[in-house]
């Protein structure tokens, strides 16, 4: 029923797993849009499938406010807050384990007539209203406050804050930001 991507998705949602887990990870609107997004990316090469998984995702996205696009490459464990508020992500690289709070806006820029994407890796923690744009890069293990502007690379193991993007280095700043990580035991 549910591959590994979506079973590491239910998981960060306090550790569901299994059927049981299931019918409470399905309340989260959060979950509930992944799993959208997860079965329209799986049925892309078949045209109804794809269609049906598409009409629900943009009832979702105007009913719930996400909007990720389907361009985007998003790897397991993704969090994306249940709060109210728009959750956009443009045609963008996403990590493993990441958290996405609601209100934030991740896309691309225009630079040159060139076309930049940002590329976020494993382990990040997105906080409320951050807005991160251009060819960024942003490294393993970053927490981005709530309402900070990113618009230049940030290295591994930092703590981002402010408009401008401020850096502070930082050894573990997700710790205790980003829980329930699946492991071949839990599964």
């Amino acid at each position: 029923m549910l591959n590994y991507n979506l079973k590491a998705d239910l998981f960060r949602y306090g550790g569901l797993v299994g059927y049981k887990g299931f019918l409470k990870g399905i309340m989260c609107s959060g979950f509930r849009y992944m799993i959208l997004y997860r079965k329209a990316q799986k049925y892309k090469n078949n045209r109804v499938i794809y269609f049906f998984f598409r009409l629900l995702k943009r009832r979702f996205k105007i009913k719930r406010g996400y909007d990720i696009s389907f361009d985007a490459q998003i790897g397991e464990g993704l969090y994306l807050s249940s709060h109210p508020g728009h959750v956009i992500i443009g045609p963008i690289k996403i990590g493993k384990y990441c958290n996405i709070n609601h209100s934030v806006t991740i896309g691309r820029t225009y630079k040159n007539g060139k076309i930049c994407h940002p590329i976020i890796d494993d382990f990040v923690w997105i906080g409320t209203g951050a807005v991160i744009v251009g060819g960024v890069r942003i490294g393993k293990n970053v927490l981005i406050a709530p309402n900070a502007y990113v618009n230049i690379d940030i290295p591994d193991n930092s703590l981002v804050i402010g408009n401008p993007a401020k850096i502070y280095p930082k050894e573990n700043p997700t710790e205790n930001y980003i829980n329930h990580i699946l492991t071949e035991s839990a599964i």
